[in-house]
């Protein structure tokens, strides 16, 4: 393995400035730079955010097609986006692991975010850790033996 995949769905661009109260005054750039702190040696992190939901997609295809493991905090997407969820499936079906993660923990939080689409074809699912559910994700899909 050398590259993780690490994507991030709408709105989390705005990290660090959108409700740092909620997620924290971290942006991508300081994700990006812890992760590549935390990865093993011989493990590139190639993180990636949008807002479009068919370019995420597209992004999953390309993990299934490389071998890539994937973070994926699917944002608000989690909630209903089935076409999201099944490119998801995808990468698991294809024996690649794909961790669900969130930087808060949805089930703290409003009654809508409760339900996600996503786990269910998850490998696991960290959230509620901020920055730290990435850090552990990446421990998961990293992890040997």
């Amino acid at each position: 393995m050398t590259t993780v995949l690490v994507l991030n769905g709408p709105n989390l661009g705005r990290l660090g400035s959108r409700e740092p109260d909620v997620y924290g005054s971290g942006n991508l750039a300081d994700l990006r730079a812890l992760l590549e702190s935390d990865a093993p040696d011989g493990v590139t992190i190639d993180l990636r955010q949008t807002n479009d939901e068919a370019e995420l997609i597209g992004w999953l295809y390309e993990a299934v097609d490389s071998g890539w493991p994937v973070i994926l905090n699917p944002a608000a997407f989690t909630h209903y986006s089935y076409a999201l969820r099944d490119a998801a499936a995808l990468v698991s079906r294809a024996g690649l692991p794909l961790v669900e993660v969130h930087i808060t923990n949805p089930h703290t939080r409003e009654t809508f975010r409760h339900t996600s689409v996503i786990s269910a074809v998850a490998t696991g699912v960290i959230a509620g850790f901020g920055f730290d559910s990435y850090r552990l994700a990446l421990t998961a899909v990293t992890r040997t033996g």
